[in-house]
């Protein structure tokens, strides 16, 4: 292992570092296998980025590696991201992009075991993965567009989620050139987050495994390992140790750079805790830190993609580039759901900040439990288990918890729990409550699993905040005497009249509990201590109450009425694997109302990617429209799915906050201006007004200086414009226009067109839906052709264009009419004709090949220059409606 140099912090510094190269013999250990390939995508709204693919030696493995430049020549710092686990460097490209265009040099890479990288995951060993990342830093230093603090030594952040986040902090640990880092929902001690004061976190861990492909994908001792405590369902020191030594908290005291800590309020995976260990040991090294509680996390929600990575933009601008006119967002924040957006069912979220992070146990109120000792059984076998957090679930259920929505389940006679008296005045506990107990057991350890629960007045509701357990195994040593006890750390506010309520149980799903029936006997030993960060400040709602409270109440109801109803099923957990696509649809299926077997659309399966323009065609009665109002959750299909970056669509699902559409045309106020109107209907929806990205969407849109003027001037054209703003308002991943240039004139197509262009190149995705195959041809990237409810062809618009039996026939000189009449009365031709400037032919295959019809025109001394398939858009979707080609 290297013994890292020691340095003063760059940032702390106004000097550039002035030192030699670190470990430059590494650097020939990078050999290139190849020339790569370079790929430029356009960008209107910024300089084009180039993207640089290779595979790059380590030891004998290949690493796979994308380069991301834009702009000029000039040095630039450079960041590197990494992915997640079971993920691969296509995950981050958009951000890497993005990154690009605002002044970075970025390298992305799949780890070992992922993606078309070869090798044994394991799991960020410090001489595999996180010495692949130093490797990749010695190539970054021979880069002549990147910036250099001294030679080999370039100035350089790290970012990444889960995986990823976890490689940038031991990357930070172990290569004392890494300048800022800002990890993401991660772990800061691998071995705390998978067995949890001893006990086995069995769900996840089987999840971590399985999603990397299985056991013999890992390095042997790993797997070894796993096996060994997976059957006998608690972990060993060995264990303990193996999972340690590749944890960031291994080389806590290394880690001196800045750093913007982002983590998940929605994780029984990486919770809290292991943020706060991070924060704590980072910043007592001296360095910045900032530490940022999202709403999702591993086990789904809102992960607030946009505006973190806007976040840590703004990180690496003032830590990389030096920009002290940047500024990096409060030392602490935290996202607070507020109710339900009415017009799209999202969960309205509002920011709480402080200038310094309070910790985990900031402003603590002791609060009185009742009731004295309590027994119950820990059954044999462990089963049936408590439910509380389940991978998955518990981000879309987290964010309701506010709402009184919430999912858990305890076994008569296999918990105990003790109720506060009902509250005085609302309690906001931001942090980890605690709790001393006495704890009994009728032999051996005592496993149990605490919770604090939110519960109503009239006692028959109650709320699991987040959905989060915490476990503990207390051993025979500690029991008969009082034991502390840490609860899972939470933001959650509990209204006046509402009661808290200690649970511990005997079982949880998610971790192992002993086989062996027992009894427990459990008693407070003290109140309930509640941390209540009392700096914290909310920002202030942008409407009233009542504005979102109306909503959340009719949730709660329809939240009701779905888990009782017989007919309705559990939404599908998120899939990881996708969650970066913006949508796929499969096997979907919708019958007309009051019909048995005849369908609107049925078995349509289809993949949109990021940055692609959809084109959705089909004549009257294919099924566009139904399909399109599945798609945004206004109606439910009979059969089949539709994802939307892995959340599957219901009405009200919280991922359509990431959707805009445009459907039928805007009603706007004619009195007033454009720019009013968007205004008016952003405070609708009670989001913040930073989120709107109005400018942003106007400057796509393109209305210039008419969005001072009143709507009641408008051009139609100008009409859809401004519909088009109200739909890309918040900048929605996921853009559907259905029938956009009804009633517009050719300019005013083509300005929609270019509209439609613009927005796709951020590296969003538009899907549209339109009659005019001609500027579908030429806005769209991508199609989906329907007829009677299915799908006939998909895929790249050249591809479809460019299929069929017509060919275009290029020639020297002009084809003299009786000449391209021989050609037409040819066998298995159907028809020729000349193309309208005479030096070419169309031809029609109807049972002849290609290379016989070559054939027989050189036999006829046509002087040919080039044969080739041709077809319009026009004449591809009329071949394929006809059952040409289907």
């Amino acid at each position: 292992m290297e013994t890292p140099l020691v340095r003063t912090p760059r940032w702390r510094r106004l000097l550039p570092r002035r030192r030699g190269r670190w470990a430059a013999g590494l650097a020939a250990l990078a050999v290139l296998a190849g020339a790569g390939a370079w790929n430029a995508v356009a960008d209107d709204g910024g300089p084009a980025v180039h993207r640089q693919d290779r595979m790059m030696k380590a030891d004998g493995v290949s690493i796979d590696t994308s380069y991301f430049t834009a702009g000029d020549t000039g040095r630039r710092p450079a960041v590197l991201i990494g992915h997640g686990f079971g993920g691969s460097k296509d995950d981050v490209r958009a951000q890497a992009e993005q990154l690009a265009r605002s002044g970075y040099a970025v390298l992305t890479w799949s780890a070992r075991g992922f993606g078309k990288s070869g090798g044994d995951i394991a799991l960020n060993a410090p001489d595999r993965e996180v010495k692949d990342v130093s490797r990749l830093i010695d190539w970054l230093a021979d880069r002549p567009e990147v910036e250099l603090d001294a030679g080999g030594d370039p100035r350089v952040g790290i970012t990444g989620a889960s995986y990823g986040g976890a490689v940038s902090l031991l990357a930070a640990g172990y290569d004392k050139r890494v300048d800022a880092v800002a990890p993401q929902i991660t772990y800061w001690n691998l071995a705390d987050a998978l067995f949890p004061d001893g006990v086995f976190k069995k769900l996840w861990a089987g999840i971590f495994v399985t999603t990397g492909g299985g056991c013999q994908k890992f390095e042997k001792r790993l797997c070894e390992m796993y096996e060994r405590v997976a059957v006998s369902g608690e972990p060993d020191a060995a264990a303990r140790a193996l999972l340690t030594e590749r944890s960031p908290s291994a080389v806590a005291d290394r880690i001196e750079v800045p750093a913007l800590i982002v983590q998940g309020q929605s994780d029984s995976l990486f919770p809290l805790g292991q943020a706060d260990a991070m924060a704590k040991a980072i910043s007592g090294n001296g360095a910045p830190v900032a530490v940022d509680w999202i709403t999702g996390g591993h086990d789904g929600g809102d992960l607030e993609t946009d505006r973190v990575q806007r976040r840590i933009g703004d990180w690496f601008d003032r830590y990389l580039k030096n920009d002290k006119g940047t500024g990096t967002g409060p030392a602490f924040r935290v996202t607070r759901t507020g109710g339900i957006d009415s017009t799209d069912g999202a969960a309205l979220t509002r920011g709480a900040s402080s200038a310094a992070y309070p910790g985990l146990n900031s402003g603590a109120k002791s609060v009185a439990l009742g009731g004295g000792p309590k027994s119950f059984r820990n059954p044999a076998g462990a089963n049936p288990p408590a439910i509380s957090a389940v991978p998955g679930v518990g981000g879309g259920l987290a964010q309701l918890s506010s709402l009184g929505v919430g999912l858990s389940i305890d076994f008569p006679g296999q918990y105990a729990r003790f109720d506060s008296a009902p509250l005085d005045e609302p309690l906001s506990v931001t942090g980890s409550p605690t709790v001393r107990v006495d704890v009994r057991a009728e032999h051996g350890d005592a496993v149990l699993f605490g919770k604090v629960y939110d519960v109503s007045p009239d006692g028959k509701q109650q709320v699991l905040p987040s959905q989060l357990v915490a476990p503990f195994r207390i051993t025979p040593d500690r029991q008969g005497e009082p034991v502390s006890l840490t609860l899972p750390a939470i933001d959650h506010r509990f209204d006046a009249g509402h009661r808290l309520r200690l649970v511990l149980s005997a079982t949880d799903l998610g971790y192992a509990s002993p086989a062996e029936p027992a009894t427990y006997t459990v008693a407070p030993a003290g109140p309930l201590t509640v941390p209540t960060a009392p700096a914290l400040k909310t920002a202030p709602a942008t409407l009233p109450w009542w504005t979102w409270g109306l909503p959340a109440a009719a949730v709660v109801i329809a939240a009701l009425l779905l888990l009782t109803a017989r007919r309705r099923t559990a939404t599908p957990a998120p899939d990881p694997a996708l969650a970066d696509v913006p949508l796929q649809i499969t096997g979907l299926a919708k019958k007309y109302a009051r019909s048995t077997d005849r369908y609107a659309v049925k078995e349509l399966s289809f993949r949109v990617e990021k940055g692609q323009v959809l084109g959705l065609l089909g004549p009257n009665g294919a099924g566009k429209t139904t399909t399109l109002r599945m798609l945004m959750g206004l109606i439910t299909p009979d059969d089949g799915e539709i994802r939307v970056f892995g959340q599957a669509i219901r009405p009200g699902a919280p991922v359509l906050s990431r959707v805009g559409s445009f459907v039928e045309g805007a009603g706007f106020l004619p009195h007033l201006s454009g720019r009013a109107n968007l205004e008016l209907y952003w405070q609708a929806t009670g989001r913040p007004a930073e989120d709107a990205h109005l400018e942003e969407a106007l400057e796509i849109a393109g209305l210039g200086d008419a969005l001072a003027r009143a709507v009641r001037t408008y051009s139609q054209g100008m009409r859809q414009r401004l519909a088009i703003a109200q739909a890309m308002l918040g900048m929605p991943d996921l853009l559907i226009l259905d029938e956009p240039t009804n009633g517009l004139d050719p300019p005013q197509i083509r300005e929609m067109r270019d509209v439609m262009i613009r927005y796709a190149a951020g590296g969003r995705t538009v899907i549209v839906s339109s009659h005019l195959l001609s500027e579908v041809e030429q806005s769209c990237t991508h199609l989906v052709v329907m007829d009677r409810g299915r799908l006939v062809q998909a895929g790249p618009v050249a591809e479809i264009t460019g299929s069929g039996d017509m060919l275009l026939v290029t020639t020297a000189q002009e084809v003299a009419e009786p000449l391209v009449e021989k050609i037409a009365a040819l066998a298995g031709i159907g028809s020729a004709v000349r193309t309208d400037d005479g030096l070419g032919l169309l031809v029609r295959l109807d049972g002849a090949t290609s290379s016989g019809l070559i054939a027989e025109l050189v036999r006829l001394d046509v002087p040919l220059t080039g044969v080739g398939p041709h077809r319009r858009l026009e004449d591809a979707f009329l071949t394929l409606i006809s059952g040409g080609s289907a």
